[in-house]
């Protein structure tokens, strides 16, 4: 699960560490905006680098509607995509030739205290020494049949969390699929994913 992450919003990283430029029109707001960990519930459009355009950062609205959604309230159930059943949901299989990098600097998660969840540690992640990650992720189009809008939405792809993750999303068990480096341009053109799981660290926030 991913529900709550912080994006990157330090433009010069932004610019050299992806190969884009940041378009002028884009420069404020989001990137002034004083708020740094974002819910997911509220459907943001947060920055993303699509494999269409891939110079340049595109504004997408978090939580996936795939064409044949009614409603834009179906985006609650598509915050997240399972790593496992991409290729099952119809949610998320008509969509697996859009392919997405959402560059962040870390993700939150809850580790419950006791059984029912009433005492939680809330924990910021990281991966130490990398100032941006970036997440695997899914893109779609999906036009508003009552206003004819065109509304560009994302999803973040989860996978089964590694053994760090595990002692802090200890009621899930599960982690948003962060790439390496070297494995990005191939999630983007090939859709091959290499995990970037070592050296996470958490603090408590």
């Amino acid at each position: 699960m991913c529900f709550f992450f912080k994006p990157a919003k330090d433009i010069q990283l932004l610019e050299k560490r992806f190969e884009l430029e940041v378009a002028d029109h884009l420069v404020g707001d989001f990137f002034d905006s004083p708020t740094e960990i974002y819910n997911g519930f509220a459907h943001p459009f947060l920055p993303i680098i699509t494999n269409i355009n891939r110079g340049r950062i595109r504004f997408f609205q978090w939580g996936l509607l795939p064409q044949w959604a009614k409603e834009k309230s179906f985006q609650k159930n598509t915050l997240n995509a399972r790593l496992e059943t991409l290729n099952e949901k119809p949610s998320f299989k008509e969509n697996l030739q859009n392919r997405c990098l959402v560059p962040a600097k870390g993700f939150v998660e809850w580790q419950w205290q006791d059984p029912k969840g009433k005492e939680k540690i809330k924990y910021f992640i990281e991966i130490e020494g990398s100032p941006i990650i970036a997440f695997a992720g899914l893109w779609s189009e999906w036009v508003d049949k009552s206003t004819g809008e065109i509304i560009p939405t994302f999803t973040i792809i989860t996978t089964e969390a590694n053994e760090f993750m595990a002692e802090i999303h200890n009621t899930k068990k599960r982690m948003p699929v962060i790439l390496t480096p070297e494995s990005e341009n191939e999630w983007l053109e090939k859709g091959i994913i290499t995990m970037w799981n070592e050296k996470l660290t958490a603090h408590a926030i």
